[in-house]
C-alpha cells in the first residue's frame, strides 16, 4: 500500500495557500480584497502566494473593472480541485493511519 504521505502536495503546504484553496472550494469565485480579509494577510504575501498557485493551473485570475476600480477575481481550474481534493484525501488517510 502507498504512503499517504506521498499524495500530499508541496503546493498547499503553506498555510496561506491551503487559505485560498479552502475559499476557492466553496465559492464560485473571490475578490482579491475578500481572500486578503478572510485569510488576513498582507497584499504582497497574498499575491505571491496566488502567483504561486495560479503558476501551478491551481487558479485561473480574471482582471475587469467596477466603474472605474480594477477588479481581480479568482477561482479554481479543474486541475485544482483534482489537486485539492487529493491533499485533502491523503491529510484524511495520513490521519486515520495514525489512530
Amino acid at each position: 500500500m502507498k504512503n499517504p504521505i506521498e499524495n500530499l502536495n508541496k503546493v498547499f503546504d503553506s498555510r496561506i495557500r491551503l487559505g485560498i484553496m479552502s475559499a476557492l472550494m466553496v465559492n464560485a469565485s473571490v475578490t482579491f480584497n475578500e481572500l486578503k480579509e478572510l485569510i488576513g494577510v498582507t497584499d504582497g504575501n497574498l499575491a505571491s502566494h496566488l502567483k504561486t498557485l495560479e503558476e501551478n493551473g491551481f487558479v485561473k485570475v480574471q482582471k475587469g473593472f467596477i466603474g472605474r476600480k480594477t477588479n481581480t477575481e479568482y477561482s479554481v481550474t479543474k486541475a485544482g480541485e483534482k489537486a485539492f481534493k487529493l491533499h485533502l484525501d491523503a491529510l484524511e488517510k495520513m490521519i486515520r493511519s495514525l489512530q
